[in-house]
């Protein structure tokens, strides 16, 4: 009985010891990002004329042909730098839901002058504000059209999965310099 009780209070006693040393640290939080301030503004890229409906047209037509190599019908929209309808093309067999949400992610990414991917990452990283911005849509496949340091539209994808949109929708955006 006695070495039980020793054994006991030994046990105990190590327990007490090494308790800081046993227990876990929870890990630090992570920072909040809409706390950090930047030095510059971000996504301040200045406006331009207008992409005009040939160069549009265009882009498109190299969209879809990457998108029909795939086998992946989409629904392709470029807007001018207002947000204004340019030029629209819904490939055979794209969801007839995607036309709007193609024409949605254009005018988010010129809006907004970023990527819809940044919204995107935005809410699967808690910033459910997002969800209250007018006009945004966050899902990846809208882009801004940068000409000569100046936004001159967006093109934006949908059709597939967001990552199919956005990688379809890249080929149009490589071709505006």
């Amino acid at each position: 009985m006695k070495v039980r009780h020793l054994a006991l209070l030994f046990a105990c006693a190590v327990v007490i010891a090494a308790g800081p040393a046993v227990a876990q640290t929870p890990p630090a939080p992570e920072p909040n990002l809409a706390d950090v301030i930047p030095d510059q503004m971000p996504f301040n890229t200045p406006y331009g004329a207008p992409i005009g409906l040939e160069q549009a047209r265009k882009l498109i037509a190299a969209v879809e042909a990457d998108a029909k190599r795939r086998g992946w019908p989409e629904n392709v929209t470029v807007v001018d730098s207002a947000g204004n309808l340019v030029a629209f093309d819904r490939m055979d067999g794209a969801a007839l839901a995607s036309i709007d949400v193609s024409q949605h992610k254009a005018r988010t990414a010129v809006l907004y002058r970023r990527d819809t991917k940044v919204w995107e990452d935005a809410v699967q990283h808690g910033g459910i504000g997002v969800v209250s911005l007018d006009g945004v849509i966050a899902s990846r496949g809208g882009f801004p059209l940068i000409e000569n340091g100046k936004i001159i539209g967006a093109i934006g994808c949908f059709g597939g999965t967001g990552s199919q949109d956005a990688a379809v929708c890249s080929v149009g955006v490589g071709m505006v310099k």
